[in-house]
């Protein structure tokens, strides 16, 4: 699977998600072929849309972070994410084992890695200073992780009944908004306590 694939895995079950079944990439592999290097992108976004264009996406910090800071909440931001993959890997698997099925971690993980590409990559669209853009591609990469959530089930967990797919990967899309949520408040919660350190 390269990014090239991803649009054809927005629309497919078998398109890409044949090439990982085939190559059944580890969680190492994973881990340092697709989350790492995506998930650097938001936290590098963050930084240059709040140097870049302050208060024009986000709220303006005043006094603005200062370098350190900046990279303190995005190594924070970045641990965060990775973390909330290897959670995400964890709950597919127990929702999978719930309906008797019986994935293994790496087939779990490929699907908490690959979900969330569209939002690590929806990330770049803060080189354009707009809140109401940044907001239309925030949704779109939603539908888009949905998607793949949705074809990554039957493909990945390779779950036959469509019925059952729908339902797993429900859970699946509830518990990643919730993730992401959380995720947010708890950035938000970091960017506060360093901001009140100074």
């Amino acid at each position: 699977m390269t990014l090239t694939d991803l649009p054809r895995m927005l629309f497919s079950e078998t398109e890409g998600w044949r090439d990982i079944q085939r190559m059944h990439p580890g969680v190492t592999k994973m881990l340092l072929a697709v989350v790492g290097p995506l998930s650097l992108l938001p936290p590098l976004m963050y930084a240059y849309a709040n140097m870049a264009h302050p208060g024009a996406i986000f709220p303006r910090l005043e006094p603005a972070l200062s370098t350190n800071e900046a990279l303190l909440v995005g190594g924070i931001f970045f641990l965060v994410e990775v973390a909330m993959v290897f959670m995400m890997a964890d709950l597919i698997r127990q929702f999978a084992n719930a309906k008797s099925l019986q994935p293994d971690y790496a087939q779990c993980f490929a699907l908490a890695a690959i979900a969330p590409v569209p939002l690590w990559l929806t990330s770049v669209m803060l080189f354009i200073p707009s809140l109401w853009f940044n907001v239309i591609m925030l949704a779109a990469a939603w539908i888009g992780t949905a998607a793949l959530i949705r074809h990554g089930v039957r493909s990945l967990l390779e779950v036959d009944d469509g019925e059952l797919a729908h339902r797993i990967g429900n859970r699946i899309t509830f518990a990643g908004v919730i993730a992401w949520l959380a995720l947010m408040i708890m950035m938000a919660l970091v960017v506060s306590i360093m901001l009140g350190w100074r």
